[in-house]
């Protein structure tokens, strides 16, 4: 079992950074990869970045590719989402997910957070 806690949201304006952090309890974090998702209101929850076990391979949504990074200290049981350059279609609730593989489908991954939301404006 996994806990995850998301913190970092707030409202920003276009053009500005933002960086996300993702706090696991338990002592099996190093053994998840860890994604990031976004679902904006209306719309269907959608992949943004993930990153495997050891941080050694990372995947990025071509939306943000460029602009957001994705790291995890795994001494400190944390998965970060550095976002940069942001737009309002950024405009969503951001989740964290640990799961057993580095995948795009939300299915796949099997412990979620509650989510952050983030607020670009224009």
């Amino acid at each position: 079992q996994v806990h995850l806690v998301e913190s970092g949201g707030g409202l920003v304006q276009a053009g500005d950074s933002l960086r996300l952090s993702c706090a696991a309890s338990g002592r099996t974090f190093s053994s998840y990869a860890m994604g990031w998702f976004r679902q904006a209101p209306g719309k269907e929850r959608e992949f943004v970045a993930t990153i495997t076990r050891t941080g050694g391979t990372t995947a990025y949504a071509d939306s943000v590719k460029g602009r957001f990074t994705i790291s995890r200290d795994n001494a400190k049981n944390t998965v970060y989402l550095q976002m940069s350059s942001l737009k309002p279609e950024d405009t969503a609730v951001y989740y964290c997910a640990a799961g057993d593989i580095i995948t795009i489908r939300p299915a796949a991954y099997r412990y979620w957070g509650q989510g952050t939301q983030v607020t670009v404006s224009s």
